[in-house]
């Protein structure tokens, strides 16, 4: 990703695996993208969680949500731990 990213040089992908939340470490559905090119992942839960405080910054290039993918329920982490 370039050192200052723009909404037309950030690339459309589908999370995968490999991709794992910031917070808890389990897989990842939901990538905001930040004009630095930097990128932080959520599972659903933590995504839900800080999407009000994060859509509210102002540099948010992107918020892409994949949590549809999960169907009626979410299953991104245990918040038991």
């Amino acid at each position: 990703m370039n050192a200052h990213a723009t909404l037309e040089s950030v690339d459309s992908r589908t999370l995968n695996s490999h991709d794992r939340c910031d917070v808890c470490g389990s897989q990842a559905y939901i990538r905001a993208v930040l004009p630095s090119g930097g990128e932080l992942f959520f599972c659903g839960h933590h995504g839900r969680a800080h999407e009000e405080k994060l859509k509210g910054l102002e540099g948010i290039l992107l918020w892409d949500d994949q949590t549809s993918r999960l169907g009626r329920e979410s299953r991104g982490c245990d918040i038991r731990q």
